[in-house]
């Protein structure tokens, strides 16, 4: 019998990426498994007469044996696994990887190198708050794709921040406009992008910067291993900077991690890797 699985991702998302959709949804279907895309707005959750409950579309709706979230809510994906849906990614992982200070302070237990960091404690930026010397990065715990990340290098710069609303990290800077994404699905690593910016501090592919495949060295594949073996990541991106003396710094966990990069470079068919993963997760249960 065919697995059935929920393919769920936010309208706006899905507006911008249906040829993903469409990609995830054809692959499934060559391996016996059923996708369907639904909407995170179309859902209601809750709990009546103290018993957990999902709506969809304001109706009861049978239950997929997976799914696959694609948008950022980890208390939605917390609600689905409490009723028997497994999740990829889980909303452990969903929750980690979405606020960068929970990602730091997670990784400063295993001894994971990082940049200096210091953690704002209120919901807006405020001088109090930075211990360190200019320059320095500042960046939203929960901003994504490059975006609201500031590198800050004196007290004009600091000021125009100053009350910006969210909840904020301070990091001491690595070099500048280059970074490293490893590409994983569960605990294997797929590939490994190196992306740089001569115009920018911020390297990402989707502002402008360049992109080729990077060798991981085995000092570098064994920092990767240490990380995704702690933690049950289903497919993300573990992005890494580098020190002044060439070595890697974890910089942060894409949990909605793209691919266009990795498709561009290769022709890695990283969803089929990510579906065969879930297959074999999901084990022999036949629903």
């Amino acid at each position: 019998m065919h697995e059935q699985g929920w393919l769920i991702y936010s309208k706006e998302d899905a507006a911008r990426n249906m040829s993903y959709i469409y990609w995830m949804i054809e692959e499934a279907g060559q391996m016996d498994m059923k996708l369907s895309l639904l909407f995170r707005e179309d859902f209601s959750l809750g709990h009546l007469s103290s018993k957990l409950e999902l709506f969809h579309q304001k109706k009861s709706v049978l239950l997929p044996s997976f799914a696959i979230v694609r948008t950022i809510d980890p208390f939605f994906t917390r609600q689905l696994e409490l009723i028997g849906v497994r999740c990829f990614n889980s909303a452990f992982v969903s929750d980690l990887c979405n606020n960068k200070a929970k990602t730091h302070q997670f990784m400063a237990q295993l001894g994971i190198p990082m940049a200096d960091t210091i953690y704002g404690n209120r919901d807006h930026f405020r001088r109090e708050d930075v211990l360190l010397q200019y320059p320095y990065i500042a960046k939203e715990v929960s901003g994504r794709g490059g975006k609201q990340v500031y590198l800050i290098e004196n007290e004009k710069e600091e000021h125009e921040l100053q009350g910006s609303p969210g909840k904020w990290i301070l990091q001491k800077p690595a070099v500048y406009g280059k970074d490293v994404r490893v590409f994983i699905v569960g605990r294997k690593i797929i590939a490994a992008v190196l992306r740089e910016s001569e115009t920018d501090f911020k390297a990402n592919y989707t502002l402008g910067g360049s992109a080729s495949l990077y060798e991981l060295s085995a000092e570098q594949k064994s920092l990767v291993e240490k990380i995704i073996n702690v933690v049950d990541f289903g497919m993300a991106g573990v992005d890494f900077v580098f020190s002044e003396e060439g070595s890697f710094l974890l910089n942060e966990i894409e949990d909605v991690v793209g691919s266009r990069t990795l498709s561009a470079l290769t022709d890695i068919n990283i969803v089929r890797e990510y579906l065969l993963h879930i297959k074999e997760e999901l084990g022999d249960q036949v629903y």
